[in-house]
């Protein structure tokens, strides 16, 4: 048997996978049940768009609850190395890209708790590669989808 994944995560991160989970099982797993009864009263089922939308919907709420149960099943919750002076995961990071751009900060999370848009970068993508291990005041070279850029460690915490 192929041994499964392990997924890095912060204690914050598992709990709001537990979250979502308990969501799906709860409430919206319910949701879609009744919309299926709701579109099977319709009638002929071959031509039946909200009985064919409900059951897509009803595949991927039970796929994200197998997903999210084995996430957390094998989550591996990262200790916070305070005492650590180079970039690790679980690291919220400050870094300038040079030569004059702005200050960014991101917080390097396991791929289970990537989010982008709340400033947490998964510790497989390209930045957060290339700034592991590195120190304060380290100029590092990133790979990204727009080129090279070089980056000036700030701060990480």
């Amino acid at each position: 048997m192929a041994e499964e994944k392990v997924f890095p995560m912060t204690a914050e991160g598992k709990e709001k996978l537990e979250h979502e989970l308990e969501q799906l099982k709860t409430v919206k797993r319910k949701e879609v049940v009744e919309r299926i009864k709701i579109a099977r009263s319709f009638g002929d089922l071959s031509e039946n768009s909200e009985y064919d939308a409900a059951k897509d919907e009803q595949a991927f709420v039970e796929g994200r609850i197998t997903t999210l149960e084995n996430m957390i099943r094998n989550a591996k919750i990262i200790e916070e190395a305070t005492n650590s002076d180079t970039v690790t995961l679980g690291k919220t990071v400050t870094f300038i890209e040079l030569p004059d751009g702005e200050e960014e900060t991101y917080t390097i999370v396991g791929s289970a708790e990537a989010d982008p848009f709340e400033g947490k970068i998964s510790n497989d993508s390209p930045m957060a590669k290339s700034l592991m291990g590195k120190k304060i005041g380290d100029e590092v070279t990133v790979q990204t989808p727009g080129g090279e850029i070089l980056v000036r460690i700030v701060e990480f915490k």
